[in-house]
């Protein structure tokens, strides 16, 4: 039986642990916790980090690659959102840039820290990390429209004053964004699945053909005899419909309380950013990283199977929703809420985001990557954080 396989079946503590995480969050909701409080539910708010990434693949193995990808990404993304409208409900004028700080920050940790941490990891165990350049570049472009026409055209638009849209103007954002995340659902599970399939470093690819020449180079692998990696994660049995249904309800349980005790601890953060003299966009990075916690160990571990695909659908698929998905989200919630809502970067952020594109796309256009593309992404994720904190 392999590694996968018997990992399969629910553990005890993954079963446990998201309930503990709910009722902490349920217990320290909207109240002002102590020092010890916080830090019971920061560690319960790890434990539902991993948790979460023990359920979502098994449901992964279930459904199968590119939707259990897929689950993970749209889950996630639509609990950020609910975070994201219940801060800035409360949070008056403060909060009229959490959105933008909060979506910018999901892209670059993805685009940059998932995926250069990912590369990082296939390129150590293979040499060269091998891909499916199709849907990669496909992704990468959806994230770079969508990033320009929610981002990047709020600063130079005249209808409004400062960094934010009219009306009209937000209207045709949301309904572009939408259009664009269902296209490329569409693309990616029914027209063109098999570009967004792993590749069989060993000689085939699951998906279209990647070449001799990737095949070639990444033939360093020490998997199994069959050459299909190490075992764990490609011959894996897929569990029964039942044990699914459980875990994915058990992945929901364990986003909402990743994402509920992240908003618990907000005022602890917000607290210690203020008191740190550091900008309130912190803020909207620290958020981000908590919340994209689960898929970043997800990508991580695929990517020690060997299934640097599946690594790449996790950091673009969640890119893409949290664009795809937030932007609608809060032009629907502007109706209700007071205060500007300002969407638009600056030039220090639109210098990161030209340069995360266009080394993303240098990176993903030959099909395969080394250690160096990792060490790029993640030098620019860096950059990222620490022009964050000092601006």
């Amino acid at each position: 039986m392999s590694t996968a396989t018997r990992r399969t079946p629910l553990a005890d503590w993954t079963v446990v642990v998201p309930v503990v995480a709910l009722v902490a969050l349920v217990l320290s909701w909207g109240r002002d916790l102590p020092a010890f409080a916080v830090a019971l539910v920061a560690l319960c708010l790890a434990g539902a980090v991993l948790a979460a990434v023990h359920h979502a693949e098994v449901v992964a193995l279930r459904v199968g690659e590119p939707f259990g990808s897929l689950v993970l990404a749209v889950a996630v993304t639509i609990i950020e959102v609910a975070l994201i409208v219940t801060l800035m409900a409360g949070g008056g004028d403060k909060t009229s840039s959490l959105a933008r700080d909060t979506v910018f920050a999901a892209v670059m940790i993805s685009c940059n820290g998932i995926v250069g941490v990912s590369l990082l990891v296939g390129a150590l165990r293979n040499r060269v990390a091998v891909f499916n350049a199709e849907g990669s570049g496909a992704a990468l472009a959806t994230v770079a429209t969508l990033a320009v026409l929610s981002l990047v055209l709020p600063t130079f638009t005249t209808s409004k004053p400062g960094p934010q849209f009219s009306s009209a103007q937000l209207t045709f954002a949301a309904c572009a964004s939408l259009a664009l995340y269902g296209l490329f659902i569409a693309v990616q599970t029914v027209r063109h699945r098999d570009y967004f399939l792993p590749v069989d470093t060993r000689g085939s690819a699951s998906g279209p053909a990647v070449g001799a020449a990737a095949r070639a180079v990444a033939g360093h692998g020490d998997g199994d005899a069959d050459g299909h990696g190490d075992g764990d994660g490609d011959h894996a049995v897929p569990p029964s419909f039942r044990t699914a249904l459980i875990s994915l309800g058990l992945l929901l349980v364990a986003l909402v309380a990743v994402v509920g005790n992240a908003k618990a601890v907000s005022p602890t953060i917000e607290r210690g950013v203020a008191d740190a003299g550091l900008p309130h966009a912190v803020v909207g990075v620290i958020i981000a990283l908590l919340v994209l916690a689960p898929e970043t160990l997800a990508a991580v571990r695929a990517a020690r199977r060997d299934r640097m695909q599946t690594s790449l659908n996790l950091a673009y698929g969640s890119a893409i929703a949290s664009i795809g998905l937030t932007i609608p989200s809060i032009a629907l919630a502007s109706v209700w809420l007071s205060g500007p809502l300002l969407l638009g970067l600056g030039a220090v952020h639109m210098v990161l985001l030209t340069l995360t594109v266009v080394v993303s796309a240098l990176t993903i256009v030959p099909g395969r990557a080394t250690l160096l593309q990792g060490g790029v992404h993640v030098v620019l994720l860096a950059a990222y954080l620490f022009l964050a904190v000092s601006p």
